[in-house]
């Protein structure tokens, strides 16, 4: 009886504390395919198919096997924040929008991907208007729908 209900427990707690990621796959890759270690060099490549892996359910391309290697070592410091969404749509609206794979900010050590097109730059509009609130309201407007 006492190792039912710690299964029962378990289950229930893996259940409610698990998050789900959504991400934003385009051409079925995270950033539309770009190399999201090569970011971190300010100059974002696009993938190849030779290099690319799968984190959490998700593909990634890489523009050499290095890249794929520092991806390997430490996933999570080359996620774009926020599912690969546009950051400034996720604070301003908590609104999941596509982004332009070669708008982009490193921001404490974390990648950032915007959307630019038609006219509109929301890097710009992220940088001049306040990108920490922003920041801040987009990972409480990430994690509810995280939480959803």
């Amino acid at each position: 009886m006492k190792n039912t209900i710690t299964l029962l427990l378990l289950i229930i707690s893996s259940t409610l504390f698990s998050q789900k990621t959504e991400y934003y796959l385009k051409k079925g890759y995270i950033a539309e395919g770009y190399d999201v270690v090569s970011y971190f060099n300010k100059k974002p490549l696009e993938g190849n198919k030779k290099y690319q892996t799968i984190y959490d359910g998700v593909k990634f391309k890489f523009s050499s096997e290095k890249n794929l290697a520092l991806f390997k070592k430490n996933p999570t410091k080359y996620i774009p924040q926020y599912g690969g969404y546009c950051a400034y749509a996720i604070g301003k609206t908590g609104e999941k929008v596509s982004i332009d794979p070669k708008t982009f900010e490193i921001r404490d050590g974390k990648l950032y991907l915007f959307y630019n097109s038609w006219g509109t730059n929301t890097l710009k509009l992220w940088l001049k208007e306040n990108p920490e609130q922003l920041k801040k309201q987009a990972d409480i407007n990430w994690k509810k729908r995280i939480h959803r």
